[in-house]
């Protein structure tokens, strides 16, 4: 090569380096169309704010009194063991996909992990040892993990390998998989939830909707199902926990609109509530292995309030020390010690250990937040309004410091999914928090109609292809209040969510265009009818309960006449839309059809589809990717002049 060729070669080579070093490398995995080039100087703004993670306590080790939680310091959550307040986190697992489902056997000599591949949801489980996971379950088909026997001897779980459809009961010795076998074949879905302390039966549910459920006794030698409740009633029941003289201890809104915390007689099969007709739900619970002890949470409008209480006196506390937030799980070790998971405006999601005797509280861990001070978040502030029907609806708005950000802001309304979930005063998603503390938007966190936490009414509001549209008309309203809030910007208002919420970000941008500047939606619903005949088989059933049922025309037509892409022409602001192609809830298509629909109009779309996540991103760098994407879209839509850089 002459010197003149070398010369041109290198001038080339270092613009073409000049170029990389100038924007962020996309993930090999993430097939990016519409997004521009995204500035370095942007990912380094936005790093500490994705260097957060958390800490999730999973269970206690019987052998050592170690705590066993999920944290991700690598792409993805992995196992980790903690053995004092504060201490090391070490990590048990080393998988590519995340493991953040385990328990250990209640004799303490093997550890059993729950685990898909790529986000598509197929788990399997596995003996954890030595840093390897060993396969249990067949490798193929979806597996969920239900509980051990009193000494641990078995594991009760459910499998979809008899025809991909039915969740069959299913009871293994993990410790040797030969001995794993199917104990009863059933019809829909269902979860094996607690041996009887004999091990020669146990409790199981029939899942139907987020409203109804059937708990039986199931004979272990037989197979035989005996209902413990009634199976035509409109009741739900969550998965029970058995005292060692049989009391079973379950959470059921019989004869009640939330929640309560009782007893269930197994011969009369009636429901003793123990704690009082109250307005909000118990939210989960835990039984002491003696049986001696009950801890509880309650969902008090969205903060979670601890309880311990004497089975025998009947005395109940409440755990005053725990910081105010989101009580996530309740786990007692065999010594009594209790594990929570907390999280807050300003605490990711942590271990805390209760004192069940004196109610003291410890701190076991507190994850990174990328080095930035998580005090300086803001605070959830509780938005209450009526809806267009009258009725109360409510939402958590966030908003930026007005010494830093004086005026009206723009907002981001962020919707969750679901539908059967609940925007709670949790840590707020990274780009959230950067939105708020860097950029001065506003965020409101809404709960619709349909969302639980507010009793089985509330959340059986929207259920049906003919209630669905209410739903949006409840993000009208919230539209309409913050059009009258001095501390919002009216004229820049963007929509966002994901799963459900992804649904209803295409849905309120079809009805309410000319009120908003930009939406992200991810994994979302675009045509109810084709997501109904292409979600997976196992939850085809549920989805039908929940939205409609596409066989029957009247509601095949109404589900038609709902679905946002019907009405695609009325989306006239720019949209992003999030994908996984291995996604088993949403399949991609749902994601193609409304992008094609969209562009079509000449409307500007900017997409991104991940090869190797399943409904939302579990590995960190498309996460961090993805976050920045969505960052430069509000900057360009939202903050900007509306001039899309890629063109």
């Amino acid at each position: 090569m002459s010197s003149k060729h070398l010369a041109i070669a290198l001038a080339v080579l270092t613009i073409v380096i000049g170029a990389a070093r100038a924007q962020t490398v996309k993930p090999e995995a993430i097939t990016a169309d519409g997004v521009p080039p995204i500035p370095r100087e942007l990912a380094a703004a936005l790093r500490p704010y994705d260097e957060t993670r958390a800490a999730i306590a999973l269970d206690w080790n019987p052998s050592d009194r170690s705590l066993l939680v999920a944290t991700r310091f690598g792409d993805t959550p992995q196992l980790h063991v903690v053995d004092r307040p504060m201490g090391e986190r070490r990590q048990i697992t080393f998988e590519s996909d995340r493991v953040a489902i385990a328990d250990w056997a209640p004799s303490g000599d093997v550890l059993v992990a729950q685990k898909d591949v790529g986000g598509a949801e197929f788990y399997q489980l596995y003996a954890v040892a030595e840093g390897r996971l060993s396969l249990i379950t067949d490798g193929k088909s979806r597996n969920d993990f239900g509980a051990f026997s009193r000494d641990g001897g078995l594991l009760g779980y459910t499998s979809t390998r008899r025809d991909g459809t039915d969740t069959d009961l299913y009871v293994v010795n993990p410790r040797d998989p030969k001995t794993d076998h199917m104990v009863a074949q059933v019809s829909g879905g269902w979860n094996f939830a607690a041996f009887t302390p004999d091990g020669r039966s146990a409790i199981v549910e029939h899942f139907i909707s987020v409203t109804r459920s059937v708990l039986y006794s199931l004979d272990l030698q037989t197979g035989a199902l005996t209902p413990l409740t009634d199976e035509k009633a409109e009741i739900a029941w969550q998965p029970p926990k058995i005292a060692p003289d049989g009391t079973i201890w379950v959470l059921s809104d019989k004869d009640s609109d939330v929640t309560r915390l009782g007893v269930l007689d197994a011969r009369s099969h009636e429901f003793r509530p123990v704690t009082p007709a109250m307005r909000w739900e118990v939210e989960a619970f835990d039984l002491a292995r003696d049986g001696s002890f009950v801890a509880y949470s309650v969902n008090e409008a969205g903060f979670s309030r601890l309880h311990i209480l004497d089975v025998k006196s009947g005395r109940d506390r409440i755990v005053e020390a725990l910081p105010p937030g989101v009580v996530e799980g309740v786990r007692i070790a065999p010594w009594g010690a209790v594990a929570v998971t907390v999280s807050s405006p300003h605490i990711t999601g942590d271990a805390f250990v209760i004192d069940p005797k004196n109610l003291s509280v410890v701190r076991w861990t507190q994850s990174e937040t990328g080095g930035l001070d998580p005090e300086r978040n803001a605070d959830a502030e509780l938005v209450s309004l009526k809806s267009f029907d009258g009725e109360p609806i409510t939402g958590f708005l966030y908003r930026p410091d007005p010494k830093r950000f004086p005026g009206p802001r723009p907002l981001v309304v962020n919707i969750h999914g679901g539908p059967e979930g609940q925007e709670r005063p949790t840590y707020n998603g990274n780009l959230s928090n950067y939105l708020i503390d860097e950029l001065g938007v506003a965020v409101f966190y809404p709960n619709v109609r349909g969302s639980t936490g507010f009793g089985k009414r509330f959340v059986s509001l929207d259920n049906g292809p003919f209630k669905r549209e209410d739903t949006i008309k409840d993000i009208g309203a919230f539209l309409d209040h913050f059009a009258k809030d001095p501390g919002v910007d009216p004229k820049r208002i963007g929509v966002t969510g994901g799963s459900y919420g992804g649904y209803m970000t295409l849905a309120t941008l079809t009805h309410y265009s000319d009120r908003l500047r930009a939406g992200i939606e991810a994994v979302g619903i675009s045509n109810f009818v084709t997501f109904l005949e292409h979600t997976e088989a196992y939850r085809r059933d549920l989805r039908r309960v929940e939205y409609g049922d596409e066989r029957d025309p009247a509601q095949r037509a109404k589900l038609t006449e709902i679905s946002p892409v019907t009405h695609a022409d009325r989306i006239a602001v720019p949209l992003m839309v999030i994908t996984g192609a291995n996604d088993p809830r949403v399949p991609p298509e749902e994601a193609e059809q409304i992008i094609k629909a969209v562009k079509a109009r000449g409307m500007a779309v900017w997409s991104l589809l991940a090869a190797n996540e399943g409904h939302g991103y579990g590995r960190k760098e498309n996460r961090d990717y993805a976050d920045l994407a969505q960052l430069l879209f509000w900057k360009t839509y939202l903050l900007g002049d509306g001039a899309d850089p890629a063109r």
